[in-house]
């Protein structure tokens, strides 16, 4: 067997130096290898392909500082903790609260993701719905699909009116939200603050939670409770009200 007398070393100190480097730069760093040997040794490395620029670039998880939705990126070259673009869409899709718009996924990834979202639905990895002349997509689970599209008609519906045409602005609006949020208990409070995210979308849970002096994990919970329908029934009647 014939001994392989190229190793990692080359690689990692390129990287390591420039923190992210072309599949060119790590060939020539490594010499003669083939293309075969590069791409064996990438992997040895543990190396990540970026999942903009078609793949070219490359960096070690070690150095990539994923945030909460596993995306990193580097000099405009952008990574992810799922490796290419379709896992890192299906995924993040996947686990959202209410699904995407195309729009709003490549938004969050930094490149254009409409054409990875509609090849996803085509293979069966994502679902999709029609909302308002908009194309949502989804998770192909039913239970999480019913939740997102839940939450998705929440956020279309977006129950404050258009302030440039109200005779109240935001700050007055804002201050009135502050006055009836102090007079509820701790738990209402908790549920007040996950409808204000659900209204605000992607980025509401922080949003809200600094606003209001809340975790933003304790907003998700409360977020995912209302979504859910999972509240405690001595929130919702006092005794003696109603029927």
């Amino acid at each position: 067997m014939r001994t392989d007398t190229f190793t990692i070393e080359p690689i990692v100190n390129l990287l390591r130096q420039n923190t992210v480097a072309s599949l060119k730069q790590l060939s020539v760093a490594l010499g003669s290898a083939s293309h075969r040997t590069v791409c064996r040794k990438l992997v040895q490395a543990g190396c990540r392909s970026s999942y903009s620029h078609c793949g070219r670039y490359y960096t070690l998880d070690e150095l990539a500082s994923y945030d909460e939705n596993g995306l990193w990126s580097h000099d405009g070259i952008r990574f992810s903790d799922k490796g290419s673009l379709m896992s890192t869409a299906e995924y993040l899709t996947d686990v959202s609260d209410a699904g995407y718009l195309a729009a709003e996924l490549s938004e969050l990834v930094g490149v254009e993701a409409n054409n990875t979202l509609y090849k996803l639905y085509k293979a069966g990895r994502l679902a999709r719905s029609n909302i308002d002349s908009c194309i949502v997509y989804l998770s192909v689970d039913q239970s999480r699909s019913k939740r997102q599209l839940q939450a998705r008609h929440i956020i279309f519906a977006n129950p404050l009116p258009k302030l440039k045409h109200h005779k109240y602005d935001n700050e007055t609006i804002s201050i009135a939200r502050v006055r009836l949020f102090s007079l509820l208990d701790e738990p209402r409070q908790r549920l007040f603050a996950g409808l204000e995210s659900l209204r605000l979308g992607r980025g509401g849970d922080r949003i809200v939670g600094d606003y209001l002096g809340i975790s933003p994990k304790t907003v998700a919970t409360a977020r995912k409770q209302l979504l859910a329908g999972e509240l405690d029934p001595k929130l919702t009647r006092h005794q003696g009200s109603g029927r």
